[in-house]
């Protein structure tokens, strides 16, 4: 008996060699609507057009079309219930064996900024997405596709399967669909979201598809999937990988926390290079040259940097590519790579080495798992305006001084709580991360510092409860501190200050990253 297809795609990929091999090989009937019949005829496949199989024109300029019993009772009829098989011969209705949709481009149509509301809103597929639940409910009597790369594994199942793709199949097929239209609904509900100012709502969805699986997580006891967000690849999942093994969780961890930090220095402002391990920084400077200022911020914490991650963020040339290649590193990002430096850096197998263009654009959001949800919060993208500061100290810095403070603090505020940063010339040499109490992250700050410390300026990411820290950190040679103020003991710090010859800002800003 000849067998009944629904094809109606958005996207055209490979939807004429589907038909053709449906017509020639599996004895199929197919209706179409729109542009894919119309592509369909073009390339000489027989087809009948939605409207002269239901005998109801398209309407409202194509807004209705499969939106028909006709359609429907043909997706959603149990071939084995008797009722069922009455109510489709009573209306002269065809079972469909097959249901090939893919969506109106809603994702792809916004991601242009250029997109207005009403343009958007015509992008919104309903009877699409009516067909696939349809189908993807009714899975145990037919197959539906929704995305091009399923159609030779279709194929595939009717040849093995003398025509008949298994339940097994058609399952995974349905389970697709579902994942396809939830991510669809969520795009359209996050963007008009966006676009009602000041709009709030009470549901947040986040959806992705698999772009790798992950040799393992953390540890290689813990199974770990790469998901990209978004109809097209952006961030590290359009990232170039130049070279090197594949990217493991803890790189692409370590690489977001690179790229947070070297988006504080745009290319324009001159060279920066940012040197982590395990989301910290060991060393981060600034400079005239990517090769000089990259050798200074390995030199800050060469001993760390031993399999570190490398961010610049300005192209990798030659003389930087050498530089690079004298240690061991995990992961080199940048947002260009010159063909020279690629043949140097090609000397290193193993060292994974990736161009991002856009190493300034991040989440907008950060996300966190606990027990029984999740929690949200905006970016820490707050754009530092030192005029804003308090200079609350008798001796009060220069241009140059007030340079080095604010190239502290944005360091400062990439470094895990409790933070202490001691940065000298736009280059670090103390870092204390991560530390129960401000005291000890100062003290680990200031001995890493050492001699360096002579001439230094030092950044909290939290205030000084007490001014301990203001006496330690003058002891060792620091002469500007800042930090962001805000205890109830602000003047005994200010107070030691004074009496020390020690700059002090207060930011009026917190940077605390847990």
């Amino acid at each position: 008996m000849t067998r009944l297809a629904l094809l109606s795609a958005s996207d055209k990929t490979g939807i004429v060699d589907l038909a053709k091999v449906l017509v020639s090989d599996f004895d199929f009937d197919i209706i179409s609507s729109g542009g894919t019949a119309r592509t369909l005829t073009e390339a000489g496949i027989p087809v009948t057009k939605v409207s002269d199989y239901t005998g109801f024109p398209e309407i409202l300029g194509g807004r209705v079309k499969t939106l028909q019993p006709r359609i429907h009772g043909g997706i959603l009829a149990r071939t084995d219930n008797l009722d069922d098989q009455k109510d489709l011969a009573d209306n002269d209705i065809r079972p469909i064996d097959l249901v090939v949709v893919n969506l109106y481009p809603f994702e792809q149509t916004v991601a242009n900024p250029d997109t207005i509301l009403s343009e958007a809103i015509e992008k919104i597929d309903i009877g699409g997405p009516t067909m696939l639940r349809s189908a993807a409910k009714n899975h145990a009597y037919l197959t539906v596709l929704c995305d091009p790369t399923q159609y030779e594994g279709y194929l595939n199942e009717l040849r093995a399967n003398n025509g008949q793709p298994s339940l097994e199949f058609r399952a995974s097929c349905a389970r697709q669909v579902f994942w396809h239209t939830a991510t669809y609904d969520q795009a359209i509900a996050t963007y008009l979201t966006e676009q009602a100012e000041g709009a709030t709502s009470e549901r947040f969805a986040l959806s992705g598809s698999q772009k790798q699986t992950l040799r393992y997580g953390e540890n290689p006891h813990q199974p770990a999937v790469w998901y990209q967000t978004g109809g097209r690849p952006s961030g590290w999942a359009a990232a170039a990988q130049l070279q090197g093994k594949d990217l493991s969780y803890n790189n692409l961890v370590d690489l977001e926390a690179a790229r947070r930090i070297i988006a504080e220095f745009p290319t324009e402002n001159g060279p920066a290079a940012a040197v982590l391990k395990h989301t910290n920084p060991c060393g981060v400077a600034i400079g005239e040259s990517m090769a000089s200022t990259y050798k200074r911020a390995f030199e800050a914490d060469n001993v760390s940097a031993f399999g570190g991650i490398v961010a610049l963020n300005q192209e990798i040339d030659g003389d930087t590519a050498e530089a690079l290649t004298q240690t061991f590193l995990e992961c080199v990002v940048a947002p260009g790579c010159a063909p020279a430096a690629r043949e140097i850096l090609g000397k290193k197998k193993n060292l994974r080495v990736l161009v991002l263009p856009d190493l300034l654009s991040g989440p907008s959001q950060t996300i966190r798992a606990i027990a029984g949800g999740f929690l949200t919060q905006t970016a820490d993208d707050f754009k530092e305006d030192v005029a804003q500061w308090k200079l609350v100290t008798e001796r009060q810095p220069n241009a140059a001084e007030l340079t080095e403070m604010l190239f502290a603090w944005r360091v400062a505020k990439h470094v895990k709580s409790n933070a202490i940063v001691v940065t000298n010339a736009g280059t670090t040499v103390g870092i204390g991360a991560g530390q129960m109490n401000r005291v000890g992250a100062a003290k680990i700050a200031l001995e890493q510092a050492a001699e360096k410390a002579l001439g230094a300026t030092l950044a909290s990411d939290g205030f000084f409860p007490f001014d301990d820290s203001v006496r330690t950190a003058a002891a060792a040679g620091i002469k500007a501190i800042v930090q962001p103020g805000g205890s109830i003991r602000d003047q005994e710090s200010i107070q030691a200050a004074d009496e020390l010859g020690v700059i002090m800002a207060f930011t009026g800003t917190r940077h605390f990253l847990h």
